[in-house]
């Protein structure tokens, strides 16, 4: 573990007084793909190397974490470690290739139960993924305590989807098929999925990750009721497992965030049965309804997000007036 001494002391620290539900002078801002190919800088760096052997380079996820904080210097409140959900398969033993105009591949994906036994059956997580870690420490120290470091990881159900779908659906057929068809082998692998990832987010913030992400980005794919016995209880395990470790080992806690996009239905069940202090929002959802459904003013936890992506299309007129609307709607809820 690295010692909090050994890296700079943090100088904008707004987005983690906002994440403990402390009142601020203006609302944190920070991208979900902040660092990537709209960035000339990025796509330099891309056309000399693998998407992967970036990821697997603290170096290199170093210099692309902190290039949009050099470019916005004083106008992002965080940064978020280069890197990639679909990590956590490569490290449970399944090749994934990240295809130019394609997006990730599995070349051999998981097919039907029996092919969980081709999967590690215990994984090394600081063997496997320590060089996320290294890339966390080493790009702590390279911020200079300029604003906080974001880790993250994929959700249990939308790492299995991946898994099993081989990449990107507008489906999801053959993965809700297996929560259908094979509901026990599903939670036993959704199970499996989860002890990865809160030994890995625990590491990331011994590596010096100051806040955490949790990804569920297919969340939204899935029915209310396959939501709440697929989804939600083990996003619910991540939390609670990453929180037992850090005080059982004497860790400062830090912000845990959960993004389930499109699972809009259940913002406040999520509130109520987990402890995760951010709850993100995608843009299909009305501020104050979000508000409302998490407890209202009175609220534990803080909600992120809500603005639709596309806008930044439109032009600095639009993105001006949708940003007011969105922080009205907050504030009048």
């Amino acid at each position: 573990m690295v010692s909090a001494e050994e890296f700079p002391p943090l100088q904008n620290d707004l987005l983690l007084r906002a994440a403990r539900g402390e009142a601020t002078e203006r609302a944190p801002v920070w991208i979900m793909r902040q660092a990537g190919r709209y960035l000339p800088e990025f796509r330099a760096l891309r056309e000399k190397h693998d998407f992967f052997e970036i990821c697997r380079t603290p170096s290199l996820a170093c210099e692309i974490t902190l290039q949009p904080i050099r470019r916005y210097s004083g106008l992002l409140d965080a940064s978020i470690i280069f890197s990639d959900i679909l990590v956590v398969p490569q490290a449970m033993g399944l090749v994934v290739e990240m295809l130019p105009g394609k997006g990730p591949h599995f070349p051999d994906p998981l097919n039907e139960p029996a092919d969980v036994s081709r999967l590690k059956e215990t994984v090394d997580v600081r063997a496997e993924l320590g060089y996320v870690f290294d890339a966390i420490t080493l790009t702590r120290k390279e911020l200079k305590g300029q604003v906080p470091l974001i880790g993250f990881t994929g959700a249990p159900w939308t790492l299995m989807a991946y898994m099993i779908e081989g990449g990107g659906s507008k489906t999801l057929t053959k993965a809700k098929t297996w929560l259908w068809k094979y509901p026990e082998e599903s939670k036993a692998l959704l199970k499996r999925i989860t002890d990865i990832c809160v030994e890995y987010l625990v590491g990331q913030v011994k590596a010096g990750a100051q806040a955490l992400q949790v990804f569920d980005s297919w969340a939204g794919e899935l029915s209310p009721h396959d939501f709440a016995a697929f989804s939600a209880p083990y996003l619910t395990a991540i939390d609670f497992g990453v929180r037992e470790i850090l005080e059982r080992e004497g860790i400062a806690p830090v912000p845990l965030i959960l993004f389930a996009k499109g699972a809009n239905h259940a913002v406040g069940t999520l509130a109520n049965i987990s402890g995760y202090d951010v709850l993100g929002l995608d843009w299909v959802i009305d501020p104050a309804e979000a508000v409302k459904a998490v407890g209202g003013e009175g609220r534990r936890v803080a909600l992120q997000g809500n603005i639709d992506p596309n806008i930044l299309y439109a032009g600095k007129e639009a993105i001006e007036r949708e940003v007011k609307i969105w922080a009205d709607g907050f504030k009048g809820s």
